[in-house]
């Protein structure tokens, strides 16, 4: 998920969290229990928002590198290796080994 989506995403569970303590200060009142939630969740809202203004500079958005695929098929000659070309008695295969000979 793209980091903006993610503040999205908090932001709108900050937003829950304080409609959700409305609800909670109608049913138990303003005690004290309820002021300090709702301070911290001004707090939170508060950071949130620094956050926020924070990243664009923090984090710039910077796609993902493309690699254009040709669809013209391959150069048999690529693959072919040097040696093979100029002596014709062998193709290294990297890797794999050569023809006419084993591995140790």
């Amino acid at each position: 998920m793209p980091l903006h989506d993610d503040l999205t995403a908090a932001q709108r569970s900050l937003d829950e969290l304080v409609r959700s303590l409305g609800l909670l200060e109608e049913r138990l009142g303003s005690g004290l229990e309820v002021r300090r939630v709702r301070t911290d969740a001004g707090h939170l809202r508060e950071s949130l928002a620094l956050l926020r203004a924070a990243v664009p500079a923090a984090y710039p958005a910077a796609g993902p590198d493309l690699v254009t695929i040709s669809d013209a098929p391959y150069d048999a000659a690529l693959w072919s290796s040097a040696a093979s070309s100029a002596a014709g008695d062998y193709v290294d295969d990297e890797g794999i080994g050569a023809r006419d000979r084993h591995a140790p």
